[in-house]
């Protein structure tokens, strides 16, 4: 893309200034001088408003103040930006207008403003239709890209900060990979994809039900767990984004909060509280775990003490001593009654006194001996009844620990809650402690909701790949259905093989970005630090011998260095890809970008400022600086041969500028 023009009219202080940019390969910087307040970021900011319809000021009134001090109720003024610009060997020119009019009581509006874009075909003008123009406005560049291409030097550090913190949405990440030559694959593997608008998901809805009605009923289960799990995806997303504004605005609150001597302290202090309550938590933890395991293994004779006390005392009642025959047997005994006659030789008649009397030994006889049956019962039973009173005294001890513990916590948690009253008694920090305390519930709540709907997920995909199993063996049956299958499978087969390419294309480009941005960075910012890109496009930096020591804090002049090399990196493959010679980069190849810059080497010391101008020209294949006074004759000296165009503000007046 190459910016020919941008032309304002009455767009704040510019009342009609036109600015032509240098398209010359070989002199391919433009650069715009003024001090700070003529209109360098209104300029800048026109950009923005022309291709999206927004800006970062607070007044979003465009309209230049002295063209609506003399509307009258009955007069009208039209804000218009024309941005004239080749992309893709088209000329596009963009036309976004917006017309004022103010009321009988002094009120200005602005009625919504419209957006054309006319383009040259075959020689002739022609005006896309009006449902093609966002799409196209995202082919040339999407929104979520913009200000790293159209940047501005005062807002750099957040906007580094942005791209090093993984904050950035799933939409920056797709812009990037877009500007890097992967848009061909992203568009195939949406079309492709397995929703209601791919080609996968349109097999999904085309089976025919006649031949078996249990297939339209699991096309349906499968259609509502699809609903489902479309929605818990989108909440874990969201859920994702206000842990992260939470963590990030908690850590803002904590630095505030520490600035105050009394404020720290007490911080400090809950700290140190909530860590000691957490190491009584987790030994409360352990030893309620030791007391289950313990309970587990020994519960019976617990249970069975009472029983077991009772069993001693009616056998201590009895007399089993002295009552066993010794070295006679119970066989003894049978003999003599069936023989009818004792070894004295008195016959033993049934019912008789002597027949009832050897046969009442028979109890004191082995194996039957009550005597010494009772003994070894009595002496197991003491045995197990001191292992319970064992068992019981560690019960009572472990229990003793555990309440120990929780009075141990509930004295933690009345530390910690009596600092939170005092440190919202602190009229400095009030406000920000009480904002924390809503920022860790925040977490708190969001991480648990988040846990839940994880494991909501788990399982209804099983449902859903159980209910596809189903309908699949079903569908395969007929063969209207069986032919929908098999084109699905292809379908799915060639979106698996896609992917598998694009991932490894993308990896590719990744480490090429990462390599590159690298060499830029270290360029501009020569000291032991490099940046690595990981799949989602953020940015850490490490300290080069010590690279576990990743995301360090940055310093203004670093972080400038950090988001100009990673545009600049990407700009820079952009560009290259349309030369290279290896098939891959060739593939990838996608249209080269400028690079636009609202006082870019603000931050810098004379040696960057050098490597910067220096390295600019040389990236990108158009360059626009806005810059102040004081940095321009450092711009011209670096760049004085790559200098196609040179314009400067002149303010004339606290509302209008004129370009010279």
């Amino acid at each position: 893309m190459l910016l020919k023009s941008l032309k304002l009219s009455n767009f704040r202080q510019f009342r009609n200034e036109e600015v032509q940019f240098s398209t010359d390969s070989d002199k391919n910087v433009t650069i715009i001088i003024g001090e700070n307040g003529t209109g360098k970021t209104t300029f800048s900011q026109a950009f923005f408003w022309c291709l999206y319809g927004d800006v970062d000021f607070k007044d979003k009134s465009m309209l230049n103040k002295i063209v609506a001090s003399e509307l009258t109720p009955d007069k009208s003024a039209t804000v218009k930006v024309i941005l004239s610009l080749i992309h893709a060997g088209t000329e596009y020119e963009i036309i976004r207008e917006q017309v004022y009019k103010i009321n009988y009581s002094g009120k200005l509006k602005g009625l919504n403003s419209t957006l054309n874009i006319q383009y040259k075909k075959n020689g002739q003008q022609e005006f896309l239709k009006p449902l093609e123009i966002e799409p196209r406005i995202k082919e040339i560049l999407p929104k979520e890209l913009s200000k790293y291409f159209f940047f501005d030097g005062e807002r750099i550090e957040k906007m580094s900060k942005e791209i090093q913190s993984g904050r950035k949405s799933y939409e920056f990440a797709q812009a990037v990979r877009g500007l890097l030559g992967l848009s061909a694959f992203i568009s195939a593997l949406e079309h492709l994809k397995p929703t209601s608008k791919g080609v996968i998901g349109s097999y999904e809805n085309s089976y025919d039900a006649k031949s078996n009605i249990n297939i339209a009923r699991y096309t349906d289960e499968i259609d509502k767990y699809k609903t489902q799990l479309e929605k818990i995806e989108n909440r874990l997303k969201e859920i994702e984004n206000e842990i992260l504004k939470s963590e990030d605005r908690k850590k803002e609150l904590e630095k505030i909060i520490q600035k105050y001597a009394e404020g720290e302290k007490l911080q400090n202090q809950k700290k140190n509280l909530i860590n000691k309550r957490s190491s009584t938590l987790n030994s409360k933890r352990i030893t309620i775990d030791k007391l289950l395991r313990e309970f587990n293994d020994k519960a019976s004779s617990y249970f069975a003490r009472s029983m077991i006390k009772k069993s001693l005392e009616i056998l201590g009642n009895g007399d089993f001593t002295n009552k066993d025959i010794p070295e006679m047997h119970a066989k003894t005994i049978d003999f003599l009654i069936k023989k009818g006659t004792c070894l004295c030789g008195t016959p033993l008649e049934v019912g008789s006194k002597e027949y009832n009397n050897i046969l009442s030994l028979l109890q004191y006889l082995p194996p039957q001996s009550i005597g010494i049956a009772v003994g070894q019962f009595i002496k197991e039973s003491q045995m197990r009844a001191k292992t319970s009173r064992d068992l019981f005294e560690s019960y009572s001890s472990t229990l003793a620990v555990i309440e120990e513990q929780n009075d141990t916590i509930a004295a933690y948690d009345n530390e910690i809650s009596l600092i939170e009253k005092n440190l919202v008694g602190i009229e400095s920090v009030a406000p920000y402690q009480s904002e924390l305390q809503i920022c860790e519930k925040v977490i708190r709540d969001r991480t648990r909701e988040k846990d839940e709907l994880i494991e909501q997920r788990g399982s209804i995909t099983t449902k859903k790949e159980r209910a596809n199993t189903e309908r699949q063996a079903l569908t395969l049956r007929d063969e209207t259905n069986k032919k929908i299958e098999i084109y699905k499978a292809y379908a799915q087969y060639m979106y698996d093989e896609i992917k598998k390419v694009y991932k490894e294309n993308e990896n590719f480009t990744r480490k090429k970005l990462e390599d590159t941005i690298n060499n830029i960075f270290k360029d501009i910012y020569q000291g032991g630090l490099s940046l690595t890109i990981d799949e989602n496009y953020n940015i850490a930096v490490l300290v080069d011998d010590y690279e576990q020591f990743s995301n360090v804090e940055t310093s203004t002049a670093q972080s400038i260095a950090v988001i100009f090399a990673f545009i600049s990196g990407i700009i820079k493959m952009a560009r290259e890809s349309n030369t290279s010679n290896d098939e891959r980069v060739k593939m990838l190849a996608s249209e080269p970008y400028p690079l636009v810059m609202d006082a870019p080497l603000s931050a810098f010391d004379k040696r960057r400022i050098e490597s910067v101008c220096k390295a600019l020209p040389n990236i990108a294949e158009q360059v626009i600086i806005f810059i102040k006074d004081t940095d321009g004759d450092l711009a011209k000296e670096h760049m004085g041969e790559k200098i196609g165009k040179q314009y400067r503000f002149d303010k004339l007046n606290e509302f209008e500028t004129v370009l010279n």
